[in-house]
């Protein structure tokens, strides 16, 4: 959820309404051909019903690693949340839950490790001195708790104090060399720049040297696109927070992300840092829709000023992973652009079921070595860790 900045006005939201609708938004999120199927009626043909069932059971030895999975904390939910029925809400899903009860969703569903993001937009809109104290504060937080109460089973992307880019590189190299932690998780713009933007070179030139990719998590949109994109003076569609949805997880999110990628190509990022690597989630945050009309008409343009084909940057420098994106059409057309070497595999925990993605994914048909990949073989390579 969008938070309120100073000066905005809150929206009137009851609880009941803010979970039944949440929850029908997660109850609908990727409900894959196969994982409908095992709905089905008990009374439907036995030789369908056995072919499902041998359908939905392959694959149960499959190891998963689940690289977008955020947690929270009191001081963030007060910080990035609406109001008091919001934080009600994150809670009672479990977002700061960092003990029994995810460790329990995570056999469930036989998710072997999480890496662990804070919740979205972290604290990179936090300026000066507290920022840097709270973003190192959030990344001791899980090096004392969760990733020492229970070995092997969490890593973490760092939060980073983005409004003080300098610091925020050396507070990357810190926790990566210091705690161990595999990369930094961004959430769309900083102070209305994206990471394209000159002052976040200190950033990426650290991500470089480091060799450990950036997570491009969406973000909110800046007030002045907020109010021309999403939302309107007629109070009759203003009902309780939907612009806050629409901005965010409904629409306004995926069209962000996918505008930053397009920004740092275009712009020369990875021309400027060759070896920098990229994570995106959600299959994609719509690229693969929109694959073809992007190449074809971002390439002519760019011919003089990029070193490489546009379309080429995406084949080098960027990862995907299924977060909460659960179906096998939208997995099939991902991997009809990007390489099956490139995605890997994430729930979106707790916003999206462990259980319910780590089975849609074992009963999608690929062959049992892509499968691998995608699981965990992938972010093995990516990240350094075993499963």
């Amino acid at each position: 959820m969008r938070p309120i900045e100073e000066g905005g006005a809150k929206p009137l939201m009851g609880r009941r309404s803010f979970i039944t609708r949440a929850a029908a938004i997660g109850a609908g999120v990727g409900l894959s051909g196969t994982a409908l199927a095992s709905c089905t009626d008990d009374k439907e043909d036995s030789e369908t019903s056995l072919s499902e069932k041998d359908i939905a059971l392959r694959d149960q030895d499959l190891k998963f690693i689940g690289t977008e999975e955020t947690f929270s904390t009191p001081m963030l939910l007060q910080l990035n949340s609406i109001n008091k029925d919001h934080i009600a809400f994150l809670e009672e899903i479990g977002l700061s839950d960092l003990g029994e009860r995810r460790i329990g969703d995570m056999d469930e569903g036989g998710l072997d490790i999480q890496i662990l993001s804070a919740h979205t937009p972290s604290v990179q809109n936090v300026p000066g001195q507290r920022g840097i104290d709270l973003a190192y504060r959030l990344n001791r937080q899980l090096v004392d708790g969760p990733i020492a109460s229970y070995p092997g089973r969490f890593q973490a992307f760092a939060t980073l104090p983005l409004q003080s880019p300098e610091a925020a590189a050396d507070e990357l190299e810190r926790s990566v060399k210091q705690d161990g932690f595999l990369g930094a998780l961004t959430n769309g713009h900083i102070a209305k720049k994206y990471l394209d933007h000159p002052d976040f070179e200190p950033v990426l030139a650290r991500a470089e040297a480091l060799d450990v990719p950036i997570y491009l998590h969406p973000g909110y949109p800046a007030d002045e696109i907020f109010q021309i994109y999403y939302s309107t003076t007629r109070s009759k569609y203003t009902e309780e927070y939907q612009d806050y949805i629409f901005s965010g997880s409904g629409y306004g999110w995926h069209q962000e992300v996918l505008t930053q990628c397009i920004r740092m190509i275009a712009y020369g990022v990875f021309d400027r840092f060759p070896k920098l690597k990229v994570i995106i989630g959600h299959m994609g945050e719509g690229l693969p829709f929109y694959y073809e009309r992007i190449i074809g008409d971002m390439g002519e343009p760019t011919e003089d000023s990029l070193e490489k084909p546009f379309g080429q940057y995406f084949q080098d420098n960027f990862w995907f992973t299924t977060s909460a994106f659960f179906q096998d059409n939208l997995l099939h057309l991902l991997l009809k652009y990007i390489s099956v070497d490139r995605v890997m595999f994430a729930t979106d925990y707790p916003f999206a079921g462990i259980k319910e993605g780590t089975d849609w994914f074992r009963a999608v048909d690929l062959p049992r070595e892509d499968k691998e990949k995608i699981a965990f073989r992938n972010a093995e390579n990516l990240f350094g860790i075993k499963v």
